[in-house]
């Protein structure tokens, strides 16, 4: 059966599969083969909620596939109603985060979660990163085609992302508002902003922001934990996750810690995943980790480097800055290259909201690479 366009979704039967790009897919479903399988060594060790934490991760992780697998055969101009659609869905959440009386800042540090019948704990500032790319790769068109003027355009931006960062910043999740930052910067630059006006731009606002982050922003631990990558040595309390982190990592060995003995690391399921790879699958498996990884963002890249539509470009782009920030900041805070955040690896570490939202951006990535194949 061919191509059968009904305006919502399209049927793709050999055809369709022929469009699939198998070099997106398998990577993708291998880092996720691999997080269930680590996941399942971790949460088996002590940890009270297993097995019902493991089970809930199987279960967002079939329902981020589904997820996915529907968004992939979506006629492509219903991304863009998609993406307001997750926009107003995301802001709409946040605003009831600091409102419905629940909160985690105790554990977390940040009230950053809502309390949602069935579905349990859900972070909405997760969902607002994939709708601000969907929502400002629409505006970055716009100002191309030159159907808006680069002021309005850029107006219109600061509608956009305003809101959902001012709620952001004030749970306060900073990792996030990183998040955010990098992928619109990752966009402005397939949009076709110079690099010198960037790099004065960005030299400006660090010498006037950074500041005035550290000194009103920043907690204390948050600062602690930058001192201690800087100096080494500084604040033993704060460099105590990573270095178990390290520890975890020297025991893999080649193919995994066989001794039975494993190093205690804090939340190793989820932001120190990548030490519980080794611990189970040595270098071996985190070679493959971060193999898959590259492999995966640079088949994003040139997907989109071979998109005819600016809006499905740009999006792209803005997808794989989301993915690119998130493996590089936890792998580097896990070997002590970067400070220390609350950023999950992609497709691996433990949390139901993460691997939804995750696959929901896979399945927007999926459906622009089969329709440019179709």
């Amino acid at each position: 059966m061919g191509k059968v366009d009904s305006g919502v979704v399209r049927l793709r039967g050999k055809d369709g599969l022929k469009a699939v790009d198998y070099y997106l897919v398998v990577p993708v479903l291998t880092m996720t083969v691999i997080g269930l399988y680590v996941l399942q060594k971790v949460l088996s060790k002590g940890y009270a909620a297993y097995p019902g934490n493991y089970y809930r991760q199987i279960v967002a992780t079939v329902g981020g596939i589904i997820a996915a697998l529907i968004i992939s055969v979506l006629d492509e101009h219903l991304l863009k109603v998609l993406g307001r659609i997750i926009y107003v869905a995301a802001l709409f959440l946040l605003i009831l985060v600091p409102i419905d009386g629940y909160s985690l800042a105790d554990t977390w540090g940040a009230d950053s979660w809502l309390k949602l019948p069935v579905i349990g704990n859900f972070q909405p500032s997760e969902l607002a990163k994939i709708g601000l790319i969907m929502m400002a790769a629409d505006i970055f068109e716009a100002m191309h085609n030159k159907e808006v003027s680069l002021l309005k355009g850029f107006g219109r931006m600061a509608a956009v992302y305003a809101p959902p960062m001012l709620l952001i910043l004030a749970q306060p999740d900073f990792g996030t508002a990183m998040v955010i930052i990098f992928t619109f910067v990752c966009m402005l630059f397939a949009w076709g902003v110079r690099y010198r006006y960037f790099l004065l731009a960005s030299s400006s606002l660090v010498v006037v922001i950074v500041p005035l982050v550290w000194a009103f922003y920043l907690k204390p631990y948050q600062k602690a934990r930058i001192l201690s990558l800087l100096f080494q040595g500084s604040s033993p309390r704060s460099e105590y996750n990573l270095q178990q982190s390290k520890l975890a990592i020297a025991s893999g060995g080649l193919s995994g810690n066989h001794t039975g003995i494993l190093t205690p690391v804090p939340v190793k399921e989820s932001d120190f995943i990548f030490s519980a790879i080794s611990e189970h699958m040595g270098f071996i498996g985190t070679t493959a980790v971060i193999l898959l990884a590259f492999f995966f963002l640079c088949r994003c890249l040139y997907v989109a480097a071979k998109i005819p539509s600016k809006t499905y470009s740009y999006m792209l782009t803005g997808f794989t800055g989301y993915f690119a920030f998130h493996y590089i900041e936890n792998l580097g805070m896990s070997v002590g290259l970067l400070p220390i955040t609350g950023i999950p690896l992609p497709f691996i570490s433990l949390g139901g909201t993460a691997m939804l939202i995750n696959y929901i951006a896979f399945g927007v990535i999926l459906n622009i690479s089969i329709n440019r194949n179709m």
